[in-house]
């Protein structure tokens, strides 16, 4: 037994409205066209998730190579490159796409900016999807930057026309930083209109601020790729909080509960189903007889709407 007495629910958590959509689209795509139906790359980056689909008729591929002939394909809620959609295009491919409404507004900035002749900065980290999809946007006039200590780096000429834009899950702290150190090295550097980092990333990362007066352990549910759930495991521990990034309750260590424990937070990353929160807090509750509470500082609602193919032909 040990001392835990309280568990503090962060809110908003879990499925934002891109996930939702996303997770929606392969769904109503199994009942329109039946089994199988492939997607390229992860849905979403979800084990659970893409594992739940899977059982259902989904094929998960990374290439187009591997999307046979007359076979629906879904592109993940990360979004693609120009080259991809290209390829997609000369197959004749029969293309549903999943990319988030907010990662598309990113990359019409983008292709705005860079027909106006702007030289482009993306913040981000390498490798992710969604990066990868940005830049290929543009990719002979886009720089990537991932750190501050990047931006020194970068062979651009000073007088050169410039732009940024952001990953939509990166650490709203991190960007910030990043943005000052480009507007002290090209202080005439155009910014988005409006913040790219996704509001659903905006809201559970200010959860995870306020929840951390409150708590000595935080848990994050999310998968290790997800990046959005990985930013709020880092912004507790910027917090001074020992926070752990978790798939489900199995990977509870019993140690970080050690030592006194008496307070508990739990959150989840964008792409993680609300069951598992239910999960880690039935595991807590066998541990110690503790108290659940729910933080909330806003409430969303925010819905966006399925592509029309889907629609029109589901009732």
């Amino acid at each position: 037994m040990t001392a835990l007495k309280q568990i503090y629910l962060a809110g908003p958590r879990g499925f934002c409205a891109g996930v939702d959509r996303a997770i929606s689209i392969v769904e109503r795509a199994l009942t329109v066209y039946g089994a199988p139906v492939y997607v390229r790359h992860e849905i979403v980056h979800s084990r659970y998730a893409v594992e739940s689909l899977r059982a259902k008729g989904a094929v998960f591929v990374e290439n187009l190579t591997d999307v046979p002939d007359g076979i629906p394909v879904v592109f993940s809620a990360h979004g693609v490159s120009k080259a991809v959609w290209e390829e997609a295009g000369q197959r004749n491919l029969q293309v549903i796409d999943a990319t988030c409404p907010l990662v598309i507004k990113v990359h019409r900035e983008v292709n705005r900016d860079y027909c106006e002749g702007y030289e482009l900065i993306l913040i981000g980290h390498a490798g992710h999807p969604e990066v990868i999809g940005t830049l290929g946007q543009t990719p002979d006039r886009f720089h990537l930057v991932s750190s501050v200590e990047d931006v020194p780096k970068l062979d651009i000429s000073p007088t050169a026309k410039l732009s940024y834009v952001t990953q939509t899950t990166l650490s709203m702290d991190e960007c910030r930083d990043i943005v000052s150190a480009l507007y002290v090295r090209f202080p005439t550097i155009k910014g988005p209109q409006q913040e790219d980092i996704c509001y659903a990333t905006q809201n559970r990362q200010n959860a995870i601020k306020y929840m951390a007066e409150f708590v000595e352990v935080i848990l994050v549910l999310g998968s290790p790729n997800s990046s959005n759930s990985n930013r709020l495991r880092e912004l507790g521990e910027r917090r001074g909080i020992s926070s752990y990034l978790i798939d489900s309750w199995s990977d509870i260590n019993s140690e970080w509960l050690a030592g006194g424990v008496e307070t508990v937070g739990i959150t989840a990353g964008a792409s993680a189903p609300e069951f598992l929160v239910k999960e880690v807090i039935s595991h807590l509750q066998t541990l110690g007889p503790a108290t659940v509470k729910e933080i909330n500082v806003v409430e969303e609602d925010v819905v966006f709407s399925l592509p029309p193919e889907l629609v029109a032909t589901v009732p």
